[in-house]
């Protein structure tokens, strides 16, 4: 079952972004890596920015969540974790579809650029990859992430309708 998650829920969406973002070390570059991945205080400070988290239940336990986070003209989905030993089960996939179903706007993801299999699936599902200098300019207008982390991040869109003129002109070029 999909719900929105509750402030009941912060523990299982913490441990969830814990353990599956342990796939990222080794991967991304070591000075973005942290154990945990994503302290607690980052995840409250997030979720107090107006990221809303849903999540994918069974039996009473969150297995898989997912952020989404409505920022100017464009809805974000942040924070895409499955736990590790519910992977490849479809409950990303079935999240994903769930929270693009809720907006018009344009869709935006932002991953690592080293997670291949991150941007295998969100391209899976529909997303293209925007050029580097679109994607830095994304970067900066929608999210507040350090420059470290832009460097070496990749965006995914939904365009949903068609992009800004000045996001075609960045685009086309």
């Amino acid at each position: 079952m999909i719900r929105k998650c509750e402030e009941r829920d912060f523990d299982q969406i913490w441990e969830i972004i814990n353990d599956a973002a342990q796939i990222y070390r080794g991967i991304i570059p070591v000075d973005r890596y942290s154990e945990p991945y994503m302290p607690r205080e980052e995840l409250r400070r997030q979720m107090e920015e107006a990221i809303v988290f849903w999540g994918h239940e069974e039996d009473g336990k969150l297995l898989a969540v997912m952020g989404i986070q409505q920022v100017k003209d464009v809805t974000l989905i942040r924070h895409a974790y499955v736990r590790g030993t519910q992977q490849k089960r479809g409950l990303g996939g079935a999240l994903l579809a769930h929270l693009r179903a809720m907006t018009s706007d344009p869709v935006l993801i932002g991953t690592w650029r080293a997670a291949f299999w991150a941007i295998h699936f969100y391209e899976q599902h529909g997303f293209v990859q925007v050029d580097p200098q679109e994607k830095d300019r994304l970067l900066r207008k929608y999210w507040n992430i350090p420059e470290r982390q832009i460097e070496t991040s990749v965006v995914l869109a939904d365009w949903k309708r068609p992009p800004s003129p000045a996001a075609q002109d960045i685009s086309a070029a």
